[in-house]
This record gives C-alpha cells, structure tokens and sequence, in this order.
C-alpha cells in the first residue's frame, strides 16, 4: 500500500472497512505529513491530540460496523469554521486568541460522520482574497512549482491553505468556503477538486460571515467522487441558518454513473474574454470534445448579463461585508488596542480596527461601507441588487430552454507567483474570479475539476456549473468529465 496519507477518501474508506488500515494509523501518516510541510504554511493550528482522540472513537465505530463512509477519514478544517476549543481567526488579527464554545454546524455534521480533525487551515483574511496573501499567518505557499524554477506560487485562495494541504496529501480532503470562487479558483490552481453546493444546501451556522448571501461551504477533495462522498456529510437542513433549505440529502455517490449520455452542455460566448490564454482556450475546447464523447450534446449560449457580474459582486460582497465585520469592535473578543490616556470608546473602536483588520479586509470595508451610504445605496448597491437578478435570469433561460449543465474554464490563467500581482493594482486580483462570480450571485451549484496542465506543468481546470439543488447530476457529469481528462500529476515534493 502507498503512502497512507495519499490515500482518497474512497480508498480509505474501503480500506477502514476490511480491517486493512485504521483511522489512528492514516491519522498518523497525515500528522507526519504535516510536520514535515510547514514551508507551505498551509496549517496554523496544529490539533495532534484530537486528531488521535478522534480517531480511536472512529476505529471504534468501525469495529462495530456502524460507520458511515466518512468515519474514520483525516480531514483540515478551513480557519473560518468556528470548531469548539480550538482557535478560530478567519487568518485575522482581530480575532486572535478567539476560542468558539460552539461547533459550526457543518464540522459537527462531519465529526458526527467521524471524520477526524487534523488541524485548522490557512486562508485568505475573512476570506477576502483570490491569492491567500492576506492572511495574518502569512502566505500560504502551493506545492507546485513551474518546472525546475524555484519561484513560490500561489494556491489560490481564499481556501488556499485547504488546496495546498489536499494537493501536498497534508490530509485526505479539507473543507473550504466559496463567496465568489473560493473553493473552486484554488481547486483549479493545484490540480484538485472544488464543489461549491447550491446556496443553502450547507449550513452557514458557526461559519464566521463575509457576504451572507453569497457564502457557501463545500468539500476540496482529490476528485470527485471524495467530493460526493464529503459533500453528503457536509449537507442538511439546520434550523439554526435562516437560508438552509428543508430538503433530503441524496447519496450523492450513488449518482455517480458516469453516464452523461443525452445531457445538454452550455457553452457561453460572453465566456470568451479578450485576452484569454491560448492554452485556456484550448482546454476549454478540449473539455467540451470530452463531454461530446461521452455521449453528451453540446450547445452554444448566451448569458447576456456577465459582463456586469464583477463589478456586481464588488458592490455587494463589500456591502454585506461592511456589514458582518461590524460586530469586531474589541469589546467581547478578539484583540483591543492598547488605549492612551483620555481615550474613549470611539478612539478603541477606531485603533482596534486599524490594527485588527489587514488592508485588503479595510479595503473592502471602505467600498461596502461607500456603497451602502445615504446618497448612493441607490445608485450602487440596489442597481448591482438588480443587476444580480438579471445574472440569474440568465441562468434560469438556460437551463429553462434543456440545458443540464454549463461548461467554462474554471479561471483565467495557471497559478501565478506571490507577489506577482498583490502589489499591482488590485482590481487586477479582482479579475480572478471573472468565471466564478456568477455562480455565487445565482446561488447555483458549481465545480471545478483538473483537466490538464499548462505549458509550464502548471494545472489547469474546468469548471461545470449546474440546475439549482441538482449537485447529484451535476457530480456525475464531472465524474465523466474527469474520467475522460485522466488527469493524475501530482507537485513533486521540495518542501
């Protein structure tokens, strides 16, 4: 048997069942893998001893032949998840020391499977970022490199400490958070699989909040089939979330046929940017040729609205964002500023934020804050509110006229070096997310899967956005899709 810890979810799973492994022994070879890893700055909160804890509980279930597919399977958990005991920062400063007395809906339901923490993963701060170099733990560095050159590369972000660890086999899979392609643009980066679920599907409970409306968890996961199985624990109605939907969760690997045959796949023009990569190009056509073998028709159309899907997204995400980082004040949690003499509430409000929150997140503070002010809350936030229910409209023509699925290219390049555009003017970051926004704004279910590698060996993905609560279609056709690039490189390991 190879490596333990590059084991996938799947594999472990029938291993655990016939006794040829236990969780403690995998629960091992992913902590070794970690110690070992900390040039990647991937984990930030190392939980060795739960980990075990977690684990012998799990081999237990096991033994008594009540597991679930994903007792026993070692998991990181994105620093956004508020996990009991264990600190919690969102990779924020103005969280520090923050220690939640509660489980976020969705690692309960994934502890309540059996799955095992191995610690809390790197991010983007509060999420806000395409290039996790916002974090207060710094950047998070991706395992792959462009051939023999030595320059570090970005995992994406802002799950880019879940894509590192998944794609450097830290863990087995990892959670992540997808606001306008958050799980799906790191996915793309390093060769691993991303579903972001229909909004609502997951709970948000105990999620620490950046656009409400647009926040979404799901599974990174070494391919999809890990991510049918992760996703199936991660879902489920919660009373706690307002926006979780009341609906039954599919065995979502069930639906795993692999059989596409009759399906119908979008192709949208508005997709085909100026400038875009030849080799983006090229894999974009390439992936639809796959999906048209596999027995599926593919079709031309039109989503009018995208062009308008950025500039929508920063007007809304900023707003709600505003918003949520209000409650962070320095009074009940978290970093306070150290007062001079004669300063009052305002003055430890106004230093507490200063230090706490990093540029980006202030930033994006300033503009949603901006957006939402008497005088132009009409002329920014409600037009970008309509202008997302166009962008949906959109989306629902398509998928009213007999479409089942759309197919774009999951981002606009390769991953490209840190440093190489935080410094830039940051509306260029912005553009990273030109082909995942408008999933968040229509609240649809999207993935991301490994479909090839750039000239430089670099990963490259598709993405295939899906029906609203469709998941389980939509995880087939990726499985087919999947098959069919055959995609299994792997970052050599230097670190």
């Amino acid at each position: 048997m190879s490596a333990l810890n590059t084991m996938t979810i799947a594999a472990a799973r029938d291993a655990l069942r016939r006794g040829e492994v236990t969780s403690l022994e995998l629960t091992e070879a992913c902590l070794a893998a970690i110690d070992s890893a900390d040039a990647l700055n991937a984990v930030v909160h190392k939980t060795p001893d739960l980990a075990r804890q977690q684990a012998q509980a799990a081999d237990a279930r096991i033994r008594a032949g009540e597991a679930p597919a994903l007792c026993g399977i070692p998991l990181g958990i994105k620093d956004l998840f508020c996990t009991k005991g264990v600190l919690s920062q969102a990779g924020s400063r103005i969280l520090q020391g923050f220690l939640p007395e509660y489980e976020s809906t969705v690692t309960q339901n994934l502890f309540d499977a059996g799955a095992v923490m191995l610690g809390k993963l790197n991010m983007d701060e509060f999420a806000m970022g395409s290039s996790n170099e916002t974090s207060c733990y710094g950047n998070v560095v991706s395992p792959w490199r462009r051939g023999n050159d030595a320059t570090a590369l970005t995992p994406g972000g802002s799950s880019g400490g879940s894509a590192a660890a998944v794609a450097a086999d830290l863990c087995l899979a990892a959670t992540g958070t997808d606001t306008g392609g958050s799980i799906r643009q790191p996915a793309a980066f390093v060769g691993i699989t991303g579903i972001k679920p229909t909004y609502g599907r997951c709970s948000r409970w105990g999620i620490v909040a950046f656009a409400s409306s647009l926040d979404q968890a799901g599974p990174m996961t070494k391919s999809v089939r890990d991510a049918a199985i992760m996703l199936s624990a991660m879902c489920g109605h919660d009373p706690k979330d307002s926006t979780s939907a009341d609906l039954p969760v599919p065995d979502f690997e069930a639906m795993l046929t692999g059989d596409i045959r009759g399906k119908v796949i979008g192709i949208p023009k508005e997709y085909r940017m100026e400038g875009m990569p030849a080799e983006i190009e090229k894999l974009w056509a390439d992936g639809a040729a796959m999906l048209r073998d596999a027995g599926a028709e593919i079709r031309d159309i039109s989503l009018p609205h995208t062009k308008y899907a950025l500039p929508a997204y920063y007007v809304i995400a900023p707003a709600e964002a505003s918003s949520n980082l209000a409650r962070y004040d320095g009074v009940r949690y978290g970093h306070r500023a150290r007062l001079a003499q004669g300063d009052g509430i305002t003055e430890m409000y106004e230093k507490t934020r200063a230090e706490g929150f990093g540029p980006e997140v202030q930033r994006r503070v300033m503009v949603g804050t901006y957006v939402l002010s008497a005088g132009f809350y009409d002329a920014y936030y409600n037009r970008a509110r309509k202008v997302r229910a166009l962008i949906k409209r959109d989306f629902e023509t398509a998928f009213a006229a007999g479409v089942d699925a759309i197919l774009t290219p999951a981002t606009p390049s390769a991953a490209f070096g840190l440093g190489e555009m935080a410094e830039a003017d940051p509306v260029q970051m912005y553009l990273n997310d030109v082909f995942t926004v408008t999933v968040n704004l229509a609240g649809l279910p999207g993935i991301s899967v490994p479909a090839g590698l750039d000239g430089q060996g670099l990963p490259l993905g598709l993405q295939l956005i899906g029906r609203p609560w469709e998941e389980g279609d939509l995880l087939n056709t990726a499985y087919a899709l999947e098959r069919a690039a055959g995609f299994v490189a792997k970052p050599s390991q230097w670190w």
